[in-house]
């Protein structure tokens, strides 16, 4: 896709709608209001302009962690608009973990909620009804002049490991997947409605329920509450959506919690973030009938490069490579792999990331001229399907063989007492490694954890190879996660230390 060199996406997302004469449709839905492109536009002119009385340059980063709201939406734009930089951060961090991400970004201003002060030199406090300093300032502004590899936004990356790293990415990078992945493969449209149950801290939701739909003339509906199933449910009975945006977790969830309720508005719901067991999408769609598209993106090209697509989906895949991107399977060399062998996955195309801030010896084994090589490990079958194994580094030797998390999770799944799975590899009393399963039960689930236990380890036995077969099984009400809300793997692999 060839993009113009000088480009802003907050114009592009937003005042383009109101030179097309479409500035009196809905953007935002909220639950006690709706918001028009036009009074977006104002609101984002608003904030865009108090962050320049506040002396914040192009380039500069700002530190945005604000509940869902049209605030959000409007100050990301503000940044954007200025040619700042926005460093999106989870307004839920704990003091110390939001004053760590304002020293690594070196933000003099942080765009916060009243209970959250990071030590920087401006705070521009945003009320729970949207008031704050903003209102005072004008609400005209013309977008900054930009260039399409001018960093924007900082992504940090989804890992289930380690501190977490800051893949800056570029104006270029979000036109280029909105067009080829939400426009061109997926088809929003004017008329779509969008609910997501990530947060738009997330690079996931940032493009599926913000500029998406935005970029199309459609509206996002948004909603500061911790999703849960019932709160989703609220949620679409509410605004009626087109397009939910979603997560295994909250599939599961939903499955649960759900059947029989009305999920007709949607033309479709997206799955990303972690891989969704085929078992769980058979699932999902005979409870709601409705499509789930599974998919894979990352932090570093941004969004979902890889995915199920209308009229062609193959449950338990992630789908095909967005036309537009190029996708490969290499082994350690950087060497092709065969169709149906297990490889490192490689993706180029126009939404590729500058790097990691301040991390060149990851940035240099991650970013390979136009390509990014990731650490997820993937097969491609003869028609080019894509299907996840696993992360490298979560990979196990177990007896000399390989063995890899997923197939056991998915194995995990498929009983009726599970609702969610994670394996992980930790040393026994001889230092072998050796599969240990954590799981979430079902409702339904009934008997002690020492019964479930031995239940799920024959249950594996049965149908995976024996090596494969977790020798522990523990049962936790839910699981530590990272600041993205994956699985913490580390954080189960020091849970289940010395007990194997």
């Amino acid at each position: 896709m060839a993009l113009p060199e000088w480009l802003n996406i907050a114009e592009l997302f937003l005042t383009r709608r109101l030179t097309e004469g479409r500035g009196e449709r809905v953007a935002l839905r909220l639950a006690d209001r709706q918001v028009t492109y036009a009074e977006l536009d104002r609101l984002a002119n608003r904030f865009g302009n108090l962050l320049r009385d506040l002396a914040v340059r192009q380039e500069e980063r700002v530190i945005l962690a604000l509940p869902d709201s049209a605030e959000y939406a409007a100050a990301l734009f503000g940044i954007l608009k200025i040619g700042a930089v926005a460093v999106m951060v989870n307004p839920a961090l704990p003091p110390d973990g939001l004053a760590a991400m304002a020293e690594l970004a070196r933000a003099r201003v942080a765009i916060v909620p009243p209970d959250a002060a990071p030590p920087v030199r401006h705070l521009v406090v945003v009320g729970d009804d949207g008031d704050g300093p903003h209102l005072d300032c004008s609400d005209e502004l013309e977008p900054a002049r930009t260039h399409r590899d001018d960093p924007a936004i900082w992504l940090f990356s989804g890992g289930t490991t380690g501190r977490p790293k800051a893949a800056v990415q570029t104006h270029g990078s979000f036109a280029n997947t909105t067009e080829l992945y939400a426009k061109r493969a997926m088809g929003w449209n004017e008329d779509d409605i969008t609910l997501s149950v990530p947060k738009l801290y997330f690079g996931y939701a940032t493009g599926s329920n913000l500029f998406f739909p935005l970029s199309v003339g459609g509206s996002a509906a948004l909603f500061g509450e911790h999703p849960t199933a019932e709160v989703l449910f609220e949620q679409i009975a509410r605004h009626r959506p087109t397009i939910l945006i979603n997560t295994p977790k909250m599939v599961a969830a939903m499955i649960e919690a759900g059947p029989g309720a009305d999920l007709s508005s949607l033309r479709f719901a997206t799955s990303a973030g972690e891989a969704l067991p085929p078992s769980l999408y058979a699932r999902w769609k005979d409870t709601f009938g409705v499509e789930l598209y599974d998919g894979l993106g990352t932090a570093e090209m941004w969004h979902v490069f890889v995915s199920n697509q209308p009229g062609a989906v193959r449950p338990g895949s992630l789908g095909r490579v967005v036309p537009g991107f190029e996708l490969a399977v290499r082994d350690a060399e950087g060497r092709d792999v065969p169709d149906g062998e297990v490889g490192r996955l490689w993706v180029r195309g126009e939404s590729r990331a500058l790097c990691y801030w301040q991390d060149s010896p990851k940035s240099h084994d991650a970013f390979r001229g136009e390509w990014f090589a990731s650490g997820d490990l993937v097969r491609r079958d003869a028609d080019g399907y894509v299907y996840y194994v696993g992360r490298g580094d979560d990979a196990l030797k177990v007896g000399g063989k390989w063995l890899l998390p997923a197939e056991v999770e998915d194995c995990l799944l498929t009983h009726e007492a599970v609702t969610e799975a994670a394996v992980v590899g930790v040393p026994d009393s001889s230092g072998l490694t050796r599969p240990v399963a954590f799981v979430v039960p079902a409702p339904s689930a009934g008997g002690s954890a020492e019964k479930l236990e031995g239940t799920l380890q024959q249950h594996c036995l049965t149908h995976l190879d024996a090596y494969k077969h977790p020798r522990r099984v523990f049962v936790l009400d839910d699981f530590p996660r990272t600041h993205l809300g994956k699985v913490d793997r580390g954080a189960l692999r020091r849970l289940a230390d010395g007990q194997v």
